[in-house]
């Protein structure tokens, strides 16, 4: 049977998710929007660009979440996006009537569903999803790490003029400036990065890592898109194929790394199950009080939730 992914919010990240998941040819896809004949037109507009590169994919448009039915993951990327001078926290109010309408809707046609999570602010919206749809974790994750990670390897390759497939980096925590680059763990084709660049080069990576979401924001006067949505396509497809593939998302925290009761960036390990176990890095005394400050960071996003929200 063929898989199908669902993307709610068929704007520039939904139908760029769309592009990236329909070259990989791992699911039949459905996008929807609120807006009239928007999803119906990329979603032709992209079937009828298939046969270039002779890929057979089931792809469909609707206003409508009957369309959805069946789904094996649910993609919400739908929300108010960034413009400039605004923080992720910014959008917090909106995006959460539209994060609970979208997780709602999706589970009356797709009880069995798994979800991936793009809204910002991230974090706190797939708290929402997950205690909205009263789900269990295994099934609610948040791209973010995988984004934020990339980011830093392009930064660490355009400093050291070193192919990015030598440069693995990892960045934790929650999904806005308070994020934590480990430059203890990141390396260069085994070299720590604390050990390959210089400490001023390697601290104006980690800020520009921090800010890369809103570099784009100030340059676009949008949220990006084109990376966002090739991170959602990776975890995807591990999860459809069951890769157990070890990625940093977001995820929802029983005591893991001393957190309880809210989604934060940590390594994970992705199945067909969706999230299948959490990894706990040793981290050095630095690298703890930076996951604290970024732990209050989504702690303070999710109390103001709750004032907003039954949930």
């Amino acid at each position: 049977m063929t898989a199908k992914i669902s993307i709610i919010g068929a704007g520039m990240t939904g139908a760029t998710l769309a592009h990236w998941l329909a070259e990989r040819e791992i699911a039949d896809l459905v996008l929807v929007d609120i807006v009239e004949g928007m999803p119906q037109g990329k979603a032709l507009d992209l079937y009828e660009a298939l046969p270039i590169i002779n890929k057979d994919v089931s792809l469909v448009g609707s206003n409508d979440y009957a369309a959805t039915k069946g789904s094996d993951i649910v993609v919400v990327t739908a929300g108010v996006p960034r413009k400039p001078g605004m923080s992720r926290e910014d959008l917090l109010t909106t995006n959460a009537n539209i994060v609970m309408t979208a997780v709602e809707n999706s589970l009356l046609h797709s009880p069995d569903a798994l979800f991936i999570i793009l809204t910002n602010p991230l974090d706190t919206m797939a708290y929402l999803a997950m205690k909205a749809g009263k789900l269990p974790r295994e099934r609610v994750v948040g791209q973010a790490g995988i984004l934020d990670s990339a980011r830093m390897r392009s930064f660490v390759a355009l400093e050291t003029g070193v192919s990015v497939e030598n440069i693995q980096c990892y960045v934790l925590g929650g999904h806005g400036d308070e994020m934590v680059p480990l430059t203890r763990h990141s390396n260069v084709a085994g070299v720590p990065l604390r050990d390959f660049l210089p400490a001023d080069k390697l601290e104006a990576i980690v800020n520009r890592t921090r800010k890369g979401g809103g570099e784009i924001v100030n340059l676009l006067k949008t949220s990006a898109y084109y990376a966002p949505s090739l991170a959602v396509a990776q975890m995807a497809e591990a999860i459809l194929k069951d890769k157990h593939l070890i990625v940093a998302a977001s995820a929802y925290m029983q005591g893991e790394y001393g957190l309880s009761d809210m989604f934060f960036g940590v390594p994970v390990q992705l199945g067909r199950g969706g999230l299948e176990r959490i990894i706990e890095y040793d981290l050095d005394d630095e690298e703890k009080a930076a996951m604290q400050k970024s732990a209050a960071a989504v702690k303070e996003s999710i109390s103001i939730l709750h004032t907003l929200v039954k949930i």
